[in-house]
């Protein structure tokens, strides 16, 4: 394992090195600012300065996912080949910058398309160049500290992100301009990451790709073989733990993406300002940079399945909260504040979510093929993203808001059980010490 030799220093700030373990995962920040800031600003430029519907949201975001899963392979491929994760940093951030830039000028639907499609050809390269940089830069030892940096990073970022959005609007500025400040952070972050990181020789064999130590960016591996595999181990019964977490995970993939491609267009819709809406978002950011410090510890004391059954079922609870709300004839303010209480509620969910149920992954693919597993998941999380997006597509057609919600939280309840066979199966592995078979 080649790990980076700059940490930082001894007289650096107790509370600073407790979260931040390189000064180099600051670079972080300003992407994170800038991809949080667009994810609201994406659905809002295709509702208000392009009057675009709905469909056309759900439209974008089918392509952005299927984009993103092909290009995976590709650069998982490169990533597996070569040292080059500055590179593919650099790739990724300045395709951001320049896709942001052209975004401002956009005035077609189908221009902000094919644009929003480059975007997710290559989002992949830069997303498995920061997991391999925390599997490379870091021993066992400091990983922890390491992964525990790069969230509080991300979510910091998404804060500052998410106000920048809102005070721009809030001042009375148009849309479409935010998007050079988005553009300006992300090339902050390419800056950063030309002056701070290098890339290391490999010390061995085929470096680190296949490893369960970080559920969230993965590699696909999309072969025959591999499917066959699952296959098999899904056709073991309850007994088979991975089975059931790929599925839960699967169902939670799915109605998050029909949830969440949803909710700007519905917020929009009953009068939910373009600056507040930012706030509401912000809301969900919050909840999230308070739950996380003590998921880990929470997690520990109750038991991974007792809290990510909990959680799932509070962030459905959510979800049909949402649905609920629909019912209810409110003035636009009364509509901000509702929904910014249940947006908060579903980030805190979420952060005890993404803790247990990646302890959870990490139980069940012990002593097995983890690598080729987890490119799995994340292909099944990537048709997840694509099938959330053909339902809120549908249902902007043929169905209501009312409904996406509805079905998004009575599809994640389903995820409850399954959650719950995933938990006995690891038990009962880890008590006997009996592996899943290949």
């Amino acid at each position: 394992m080649t790990t980076d030799t700059s940490p930082l220093p001894p007289s650096a700030p107790l509370g600073v090195r407790r979260f931040l373990a390189r000064p180099w995962l600051l670079a972080f920040v300003p992407v994170s600012a800038a991809t949080s800031g667009f994810g609201v600003a994406l659905p809002l430029l295709i509702l208000i300065p392009l009057h675009g519907a709905w469909t056309d949201v759900a439209l974008a975001a089918a392509l952005y996912n299927g984009a993103a899963i092909l290009a995976s392979i590709a650069w998982g491929r490169v990533a597996d080949r070569f040292a080059v994760r500055r590179t593919l940093l650099l790739l990724t951030y300045g395709g951001f910058g320049v896709a942001y830039l052209a975004l401002a000028n956009v005035h077609s639907i189908p221009a902000l398309l094919v644009l929003y499609t480059f975007t997710g050809l290559v989002a992949p390269a830069g997303g498995n160049a920061a997991s391999l940089l925390l599997l490379e830069r870091f021993g066992n030892g400091e990983r922890p500290l390491a992964i525990a940096s790069y969230n509080w990073m991300n979510i910091l970022g998404a804060i500052a992100g998410l106000l920048a959005g809102y005070g721009w609007l809030a001042a009375g500025y148009p849309l479409s301009p935010l998007l050079y400040v988005l553009a300006a952070l992300v090339f902050a972050s390419f800056a950063w990451v030309w002056i701070g990181v290098r890339d290391l020789p490999r010390s061995r064999g085929p470096g680190p790709l296949h490893t369960p130590m970080i559920q969230r960016f993965h590699i696909p591996e999309l072969s025959l073989a591999a499917w066959g595999r699952l296959r098999q181990w899904a056709g073991g019964g309850s007994h088979r733990a991975l089975a059931w977490v790929l599925a839960a995970t699967f169902l939670f993939n799915l109605t998050a993406n029909l949830y969440n491609i949803s909710y700007t267009p519905y917020l929009y819709s009953v009068g939910v300002g373009a600056a507040a809406i930012f706030l509401v978002n912000l809301s969900n950011s919050l909840a999230q940079g308070l739950v996380y410090p003590f998921s880990g510890t929470w997690t520990n004391r109750e038991g991974a399945g007792r809290v990510v059954r909990r959680s799932t079922g509070l962030r459905a609870g959510g979800y049909l909260a949402t649905a609920a709300l629909t019912l209810v004839p409110l003035t636009a303010a009364a509509a901000f504040f509702s929904n910014a209480w249940i947006y908060a509620v579903l980030g805190a969910a979420v952060a005890f979510y993404a803790t247990s149920s990646s302890v959870l992954t990490y139980q069940a693919l012990e002593r097995h093929e983890a690598g080729l597993m987890l490119g799995l998941a994340g292909a099944l999380g990537g048709i997840a993203a694509i099938a959330g997006a053909a339902l809120s597509g549908l249902f902007s057609v043929y169905g209501s808001y009312r409904l996406a919600f509805l079905v998004s939280g009575v599809g994640l309840l389903l995820s409850v059980p399954l959650w719950n066979w995933a938990t006995a199966a690891v038990d009962r592995t880890r008590t006997t010490g009996a592996s899943i078979p290949p």
